[in-house]
């Protein structure tokens, strides 16, 4: 695999919305590059016969069962509401026109 760019880094700065300092772009171009040749190693490893995992110990998921019920009324979940309109929640406006 091709090493990072020092343009590369800042293309994925800017995507981020991240502005760095030259100095520290070229930190970060070295970093990354030597966190993919140390990744690009793992290529090197013979996995003939190994088992694929999502995990290295047994694991399951304890869920219980899923029972429906009768939930709360709309009066009673709106009971505590600071403010309501119309049977619902009412919050302020967060975005702008």
């Amino acid at each position: 695999m091709a090493r990072i760019t020092k343009a590369q880094v800042e293309h994925v700065a800017e995507l981020a919305r991240l502005s760095f300092s030259e100095e520290e772009i070229g930190a970060f171009t070295k970093d990354l590059a030597d966190i993919i040749d140390f990744a690009e190693q793992l290529n090197e490893l013979d996995t003939d016969g190994i088992e694929e995992t999502t995990h290295v110990l047994e694991m399951s998921n304890v869920l219980r069962e899923d029972i429906v019920r009768e939930s709360i009324s709309r009066e009673e979940a709106l009971k505590n509401a600071p403010d309501q309109r119309d049977g619902q929640v009412k919050v302020p406006k967060i975005i702008e026109s």
